[in-house]
């Protein structure tokens, strides 16, 4: 019934979100996000045992990170479309063990600006205003000099060359290159084990953007500059997320900027420089 009332084209580009995030999720197997998005898809193609199939992943992975609360919701959506699935029921059961002895851990990884909790976002004057007055935004400049500096990937001296201070007052013409790039095109450091260095720290998934058929209608609904001045890209819309292309999962600005512009979830994917610059100059020329 879902598959009937899709488009062809719709049909087809859920098939290739499918495609794409299947293998995300094999590299990445507890990126929750990740599986949201694959179930979603299933879900809009009515393909029933593939939702469950993700739903019970999704529950095993929150088990496995010690977010136990969100197992057991994620269980319970597969009793109320499986109520006699002996997996689930006996899942469920090891979950309420556990949850008697459970202790907080921290996981030690750095907080990105996708999985930060939301706040109140200023308008583009109030940011002009903060930067005038010489209060810091938070561009991810800290956590980005404590992984390559701190860790003596590179020296202060080459963080600083490379690393570039926002204009918040004025328009770039621009798509305004990201650290790392800059990095590789200074034989700085590689740009392949930059892309690693911040999936592993902020546990963000990798997209190879180029394979995935934007939605550039989506991406100009967006402020140009705030894509220029952050090289970001949202480009594909699932339910009520949005899905944005970044190249800095750090940058707590960029992320109340977005938050802004949209009333949707906003989950980040880490793509390589090039094609994310090449992107967003198509979509506003």
């Amino acid at each position: 019934m879902a598959v009937a009332e899709l488009t062809q084209a719709e049909e087809a580009q859920l098939k290739q979100t499918i495609e794409m995030f299947e293998v995300i999720v094999q590299s990445q197997p507890n990126d929750c996000q990740s599986l949201e998005i694959l179930k979603e898809a299933y879900t809009k193609l009515g393909r029933e045992a593939d939702v469950i199939r993700i739903s019970k992943r999704i529950a095993e992975s929150y088990t496995e990170m010690g977010q136990l609360s969100s197992a057991i919701l994620e269980y319970e959506t597969v009793l109320q479309r499986r109520p006699n699935d002996a997996e689930v029921q006996t899942a469920l059961r090891n979950i309420e063990d556990k949850a008697s002895n459970a202790v907080s851990q921290s996981s030690g990884a750095i907080e990105p600006a996708a999985l930060a909790p939301p706040s109140p976002v200023d308008s583009t004057t109030r940011f002009q205003k903060r930067v005038s007055t010489g209060q810091e935004i938070d561009d991810g400049k800290r956590t980005m000099r404590k992984i390559f500096v701190d860790s003596k990937l590179i020296s202060a001296g080459d963080f600083d060359l490379c690393w570039r201070t926002a204009d918040m007052m004025n328009s770039p013409e621009d798509v305004i290159e990201p650290f790392i790039q800059t990095l590789h095109d200074k034989s700085i450091f590689v740009i392949e084990r930059s892309l690693k260095l911040l999936a592993d720290k902020s546990r963000t998934a990798f997209l190879p953007l180029e394979r995935y058929e934007m939605d550039m209608e989506l991406l100009r609904g967006f402020p140009a500059d705030l894509c220029r001045r952050w090289c970001v890209a949202p480009f594909d819309r699932m339910s009520k997320s949005v899905l944005v292309a970044t190249v800095n999962p750090f940058n707590q600005q960029a992320a109340k900027e977005l938050s802004e512009a949209t009333p949707h979830r906003l989950l980040w994917y880490l793509v390589p420089p090039t094609e994310l610059m090449t992107i967003i100059r198509k979509a506003f020329r």
